[in-house]
């Protein structure tokens, strides 16, 4: 039987393998729906101080029935207001939590990708990418050339010692 529940959402704030680039351009997305949200409220505090001074106005002139209606309006003006300013503290921590993660992806992204470098040196080397075990054996090979040919230089030095122990080389 398969688990057909959702998967858990991903905190928006959390920006774990984005690089700081990318990063940076998201965090700028929310400070802008930020500062929208922010200028809706003030956009309401307006209309709201419309809305309160048409319910004095009713008042002043005794129409309850419109005072009645424009203290309904302002009330729908004061609940989207709470929420929106609910969505802007939200935005903020966000944001929050967002900048204080930037230094970190800064610091784990690599200057020097090794696996790349090390496949530029085979292209170098005149080996295609994927010979990296035929480039090994070649190497070992020539370390043990080398090697070779320094104990074969060695022995032909002690030999031409021993042919001529006390004299000059």
């Amino acid at each position: 039987m398969t688990d057909s529940s959702p998967a858990p959402a991903r905190d928006p704030s959390d920006l774990t393998g984005m690089n700081p680039v990318d990063a940076k351009e998201y965090i700028l997305q929310f400070i802008s729906t930020l500062k929208l949200t922010e200028k809706k409220i003030h956009d309401l505090d307006g209309e709201l101080a419309r809305w309160n001074s048409r319910v004095e106005l009713a008042k002043s002139r005794g129409a309850a029935d419109l005072a009645q209606e424009a203290e309904n309006q302002a009330e729908k003006i004061r609940t989207q207001q709470a929420a929106l300013t609910g969505e802007a503290a939200e935005l903020k921590i966000q944001i929050e939590k967002m900048r204080k993660q930037l230094p970190g992806l800064a610091a784990r992204e690599r200057s020097i990708d090794p696996d790349l470098l090390e496949q530029e040196l085979l292209i170098a080397a005149g080996r295609l990418p994927g010979e990296e075990k035929q480039a090994e054996t070649d190497r070992l090979f020539s370390k043990l050339e080398k090697d070779s040919a320094a104990e074969a230089a060695l022995e032909a030095l002690k030999a031409k010692i021993g042919k001529n122990p006390g004299g000059n080389l």
